[in-house]
């Protein structure tokens, strides 16, 4: 039987990720029968749209595929019949990014895109957007699956499908294909070699993992002594996103699980914040430097002559998001039952958080979407700041949705590594002022601020 034809629609597909995007399709051709690409973005983004959409059609051609790919402005135009919409926008582009970071590291608070303060304030800018895209998936193309990587990828996911209703949502990170790379490499074995077993569980940016050799041997603890123990650290690299700093070997060898890098803002916050608040001295937060990094991709993607993904991508952040999302969308339409780490629906998978909220988990990629794969219990050590953390972000999400001042605050007084009372307070004013123009739901909790005196100065903050 003749594969159906296949319509993808990616909003925010003027980001310096697109060619990785469209170079995983093109490594798919034989797998996915695509008939048409759209790259959708909004007027802010349209030069960028052009720029990397142009690029887009030269791999395309270099290809020797004849899929259409449209640039467009226009969303609902782009979502009619789709079959797989995939999202990477970032409401606010990158100005809102180093907002994010700067302004609570005046604080003297963790300043990070999707961890702390930042974190909740790009979810609050986010689930809005992400929940007016399904009322128009709703409408223009009900049977889609809404494969989401933008940020915080888990948060949106839980926002899509336990608020939005949309069931078909996929939510995507790259962070586990680092690090199965990573133990690859530990092992002396090649990027994506699939000899070791993989087993990941917890929340988008806060999981924890277990590995297996193949003839059954749990190495997990090896791993923890290969990349933690300080008498071998410095062999192995960690994730660009996150500063490699040496973590509690002795703590880490206690949960007999490797974490992820995003701990680090948990388990040696003092250490992370210092290292983060001279670069913000220097003007070098992360924000900073990928927004260098994002002015030099564009510039050669504007290359007439370029037609493949250049190796500088990798140095962006995200590399692999893209080609996840690709092989996400392959296994659902070929039922390959692949296995991944996505943000799903807990369904029991964790026994220490709610059946029905978003988890991080490894799962069987089928037709009818992830099967999350058991884990069961984490011990106490890990269970506790675990379900803190999806507490925190049951709260944001609700703050998103509704734009309850309350619960905003609650969610930041929750988190770990946001400081209570007075200064919670004058950091969430600070936030809403500074993001006034992308928090429609919070105009009235603004609107009083604003009436008591209250203001934001950028300049405080050495913002531009």
């Amino acid at each position: 039987m003749d594969k159906r034809k296949v319509k993808i629609v990616t909003i925010g597909g003027g980001s310096s990720y697109t060619p990785e995007l469209i170079e995983g399709f093109i490594k798919r051709k034989d797998q996915l029968n695509i008939k048409e690409i759209w790259l959708v973005d909004i007027e802010e983004g349209k030069e960028k749209l052009e720029i990397v959409g142009e690029m887009a059609k030269r791999m395309v051609k270099a290809a020797n595929l004849d899929w259409e790919v449209h640039l467009t402005l226009n969303r609902r135009e782009a979502l009619k019949d789709a079959t797989y919409v995939t999202t990477q926008f970032r409401v606010g582009l990158l100005d809102a990014r180093i907002r994010d970071e700067r302004i609570p590291l005046t604080f003297n608070l963790i300043g990070q895109e999707t961890n702390g303060a930042g974190g909740i304030f790009k979810a609050f800018r986010t689930i809005p957007v992400i929940l007016d895209i399904i009322k128009d998936m709703k409408e223009l193309c009900p049977d889609a699956w809404l494969i989401n990587f933008t940020n915080p990828a888990g948060m949106i996911t839980e926002a899509a499908i336990n608020y939005g209703g949309w069931d078909k949502t996929v939510g995507l990170c790259n962070v586990p294909i680092g690090f199965i790379n990573m133990d690859n490499a530990v092992m002396g074995l090649p990027e994506f070699d699939d000899t070791l077993y993989f087993k990941f569980a917890g929340l988008n940016h806060f999981h924890w993992h277990r590995v297996w050799d193949k003839s059954g041997k749990e190495i997990t603890d090896y791993l923890i002594d290969q990349i933690y123990n300080p008498e071998l650290k410095g062999k192995y690299a960690g994730m660009k996103n996150v500063r490699d700093l040496p973590m509690n070997y002795e703590q880490i060898k206690d949960t007999h699980l490797l974490p992820c890098s995003y701990q680090r803002y948990y388990y040696i916050t003092d250490d992370m914040l210092n290292d983060e608040l001279e670069e913000y001295k220097k003007h070098n937060t992360r924000a900073e430097l990928v927004k260098q990094t994002e002015k030099e991709l564009f510039e050669l993607y504007k290359d007439t002559n370029l037609n493949y993904k250049p190796e500088q991508l990798t140095k962006r952040g995200g590399t692999h998001y893209s080609d996840a999302a690709c092989e996400v969308i392959c296994s659902i339409e070929n039922d390959k039952r692949t296995t991944m780490v996505v943000s799903t629906k807990n369904n029991g998978a964790i026994n220490d958080l709610p059946y029905g909220c978003i988890v991080e988990v490894s799962s069987v990629i089928t037709s009818h979407g992830p099967e999350p794969i058991n884990w069961g219990s984490f011990n106490p050590s890990i269970r506790g700041i675990l379900q803190n953390q999806k507490a925190m972000e049951e709260v944001a999400i609700e703050a998103a949705v509704t734009g309850d001042y309350g619960k905003a605050l609650q969610s930041f007084t929750i988190n770990p590594i946001i400081s209570s009372g007075k200064i919670a307070k004058k950091l969430l004013n600070q936030m809403l002022l500074a993001n006034k123009k992308y928090l429609p739901q919070f105009k009235d909790a603004i609107e009083k601020l604003e009436a008591d005196g209250e203001t934001y100065n950028p300049s405080d903050y050495g913002i531009k």
